[in-house]
């Protein structure tokens, strides 16, 4: 089977936080990170097999600190783990307040992607080699996350079968 080290899947993006960018308590939009986050997430996946990729779930969003306008924001992927066609891939979030320096986690998200072919089939992945102790660590819980993925993705589908597909003006 094909390996390869997670460091080559590491990414970074670095932005300011401009007006445009806050909601109406002045802290980031949630909806922009998340943004932020689905992109550099992708571009993980897709170095790791070097293929098209799609999302198959955003796992999780945890907000932990708001992010200001006297913040610029950092964002770290990489895939932590993988499977057989799929791909977890983690991010963190880091503010750093631009006058004083200090940092925080502000957030940190899993996500997991589809290695696709030409024909936008599922492809086998190369398998993630931790290095690191974070990247060891994060590998070494993945399993327990992808189990939880499937429980909430069967859970997700049957619940989608009591939905309806009709609007009220219909």
């Amino acid at each position: 089977m094909e390996q390869s080290p997670i460091k080559l899947s590491r990414c970074y993006k670095t932005a300011r936080v401009f007006p445009t960018d806050v909601n109406n308590h002045n802290t980031l939009f949630g909806g922009k990170l998340m943004a932020y986050i689905d992109d550099i997430a992708s571009i993980s996946a897709s170095k790791h097999c070097r293929r098209s990729v799609v999302t198959a779930s955003t796992d999780s969003v945890d907000f932990l600190f708001p992010i200001r306008p006297t913040d610029s924001v950092c964002l770290e992927s990489f895939v932590t783990w993988t499977g057989k066609s799929s791909m977890e891939v983690f991010v963190k979030v880091i503010t750093e307040d631009l006058k004083t320096g200090e940092r925080k986690i502000a957030a940190t998200s899993f996500l997991t992607f589809v290695a696709l072919d030409e024909n936008k089939k599922p492809v086998t992945v190369p398998h993630a080699i931790p290095e690191t102790e974070e990247e060891k660590r994060l590998n070494e819980t993945a399993l327990h996350r992808a189990e939880m993925r499937r429980s909430r993705r069967e859970g997700s589908k049957k619940f989608a079968d009591y939905l309806t597909t009709t609007f009220p003006w219909e």
